[in-house]
């Protein structure tokens, strides 16, 4: 969490040259959390649990410390580990999205440069061209979040966060108008589809300003279907895929606990070029799909009001008291897992994460989720344990 939560808020700047049907939903709680195994990583550094591939007996991870990409076994022995800071023809450069297995022996990542595989030695498979040049971006890392791989007609596709301006930005009614979540991606013939616009009745069309952590997606494609959430916004969007794109399905109203509402900015505070992205607004960040249940992850954000006393003390001067404060409004943030279930898209459970669990996020694989522990601060720990849980009824 130190990588999360060590100010004010988070804000990141990057400055750059169909049919629906709507439900309401309410929520109960007759599921927990079941530890059934674990797995230690032993490294020094600081690593996170990225991705599981299909057969869960291969597991990787990102060291923010050496800046590399770590792989082991179910063991948590490690076996392979690249890293490609260097400034070769191979090199993704900026980091933008997590890597996602696409088969046992390779990966798939997001960077500045482009779409990379890689196998899982680090020698380059295959880049493909963003759609449009970049000048900037900005992402925040979750565990297990990371680019998505779905089989469409016998071939695979990559699922990743659309990264085009299309020669507007936030601050105007086009942005809104043109804009696309997602790149539905044919690896093999480098083709992008975007997919995923604001749909009618998005908050994202009432004509204030939105910044890119306001709306950044939340995804899980399950056979020929994808689930997104985006952002702040407290709604479910199911669609249909093909090679061509994605048809909207159905759309849920989810009513989630402590889901606070995004703050609302004035589009003029918008500038052409600029990328924010901030930590302690709600979102949903990530979708499971597990053993039949759709599993929402959200984080509540700060109420309105406890922002702004925070900002009036960070603009006082006075970061000894804010960086208290902020602790203390983060521990009262209401997070956890909505669960749906997947065939008729009702709600069937709650669920509070366990003690002493990373909440920041989880990966999924295999029927199961894998969490992460958080480090004990009065222990000289030298791993990292991730547990392998189990979701079971009461």
């Amino acid at each position: 969490m130190k990588r999360y939560c060590q100010y004010l808020f988070i804000s990141l700047v990057f400055f750059s040259c169909a049919n629906q049907k709507e439900r309401e939903i309410e929520i109960s709680n007759s599921f927990s959390f079941e530890v059934v195994d674990s797995l230690d990583l032993k490294i020094l550094g600081d690593p996170m649990l990225i991705d599981i591939n299909p057969k869960a007996d291969r597991f990787a991870f990102y060291d923010f410390a050496g800046k590399e990409f770590v792989f082991t076994d179910q063991s948590g022995d490690v076996f392979s580990r690249f890293s490609k800071n260097e400034d070769t023809p191979d090199a993704y450069g900026f980091l933008m999205e997590f890597p996602g297995f696409i088969n046992d022996n390779q990966i798939a990542l997001a960077g500045m440069k482009g779409i990379f595989i890689y196998d899982l030695e680090g020698n380059m498979v295959k880049k493909m061209e963003h759609p449009e040049l970049l000048g900037g971006a900005g992402f925040m890392s979750f565990p297990g979040k990371g680019i998505e791989t779905v089989m469409l007609n016998d071939r695979k596709y990559l699922l990743s966060k659309s990264v085009r301006t299309r020669d507007t930005f936030a601050g105007e009614q086009l942005f809104y108008d043109t804009f696309k979540a997602l790149e539905l991606i044919d690896i093999e013939n480098d083709n992008f589809v975007e997919i995923v616009p604001f749909e009618k009745g998005s908050q994202f069309l009432d004509g204030n300003g939105y910044f890119e952590s306001d709306y950044a997606p939340a995804l899980e494609a399950f056979e020929d279907k994808l689930y997104v959430a985006l952002g702040g916004e407290n709604r479910l969007i199911v669609y249909t895929l093909s090679p061509e794109g994605a048809k909207l399905d159905t759309i849920i109203n989810l009513q989630i606990p402590g889901f606070e509402k995004l703050p609302i900015t004035s589009r003029e505070e918008f500038s052409d070029g600029s990328i924010t992205i901030k930590g302690n607004t709600p979102a949903i960040r990530n979708i499971h799909v597990v053993d039949e249940k759709i599993m929402i992850h959200y984080y509540g954000g700060f109420p309105d009001g406890t922002m702004k006393e925070l900002e009036g003390m960070w603009s006082s001067g006075d970061k000894e008291e804010a960086a208290k404060f902020y602790s203390k409004a983060e521990s009262e943030v209401s997070q956890g897992v909505l669960i749906l279930d997947k065939e008729t898209l009702k709600n069937v459970g709650y669920l509070d994460f366990p003690n002493r669990i990373n909440k920041s996020g989880f990966a999924s694989r295999g029927g199961f989720l894998w969490m992460q522990k958080i480090l004990d601060p009065n222990e000289e720990e030298d791993f990292l344990r991730i547990y392998k849980v189990k979701v079971e009824a009461k």
